[in-house]
């Protein structure tokens, strides 16, 4: 019996050098990649490029809250209609000028670029804007203006006697 439990120990010693690369090379704090699973194609850096070198027909609809965008950045040429909104505000979106959906990475995007093709806009793709700029791209950093002070009142002006 103890010769049984001496080779098990053994070979459960010897079997753990042999599992610890395979642990060491996922990373545990790596959250896993979402996959993009829509029917609309998923845009990347040189395929934007080519759409940015000629924006002036493309529209970019961004589909991400006024402060992700003010924050991350985003693409020129672009309305900014939140995912939520998007149904009730169709016709603000020109169905005559092809279209690139935006999110962060690309779900929404995705998710949305379904929704207007099913609904006959011409949609080129989806594009995730930091899976862009991730890919070395550039986006537009917009400041935010500091807020207005209000106007001060003039001093009345006493009548002249």
């Amino acid at each position: 019996m103890r010769k049984i439990l001496s080779l098990l120990v053994l070979s459960s010693a010897l079997s753990l050098p042999q599992a610890a690369p395979s642990i060491a090379q996922t990373p545990a704090a790596a959250p896993a990649a979402a996959a993009y699973n829509f029917k609309t194609p998923e845009l990347h850096r040189a395929a934007i490029d080519a759409i940015l070198a000629d924006s002036s027909h493309v529209l970019f609809v961004d589909l991400r809250r006024p402060d992700e965008i003010s924050r991350i950045g985003t693409f020129p040429v672009y309305l900014n209609v939140q995912i939520d909104d998007l149904e009730k505000n169709l016709a603000f979106i020109p169905k005559d000028r092809p279209i690139v959906t935006v999110s962060n990475h690309a779900a929404r995007a995705g998710k949305a670029a379904d929704f207007l093709t099913e609904r006959g806009f011409k949609v080129l793709g989806a594009v995730g804007s930091q899976h862009y700029e991730d890919e070395g791209g550039t986006i537009v950093k917009i400041a935010i203006p500091a807020p207005r002070q209000p106007a001060q009142a003039a001093a009345p002006v006493a009548p002249k006697p």
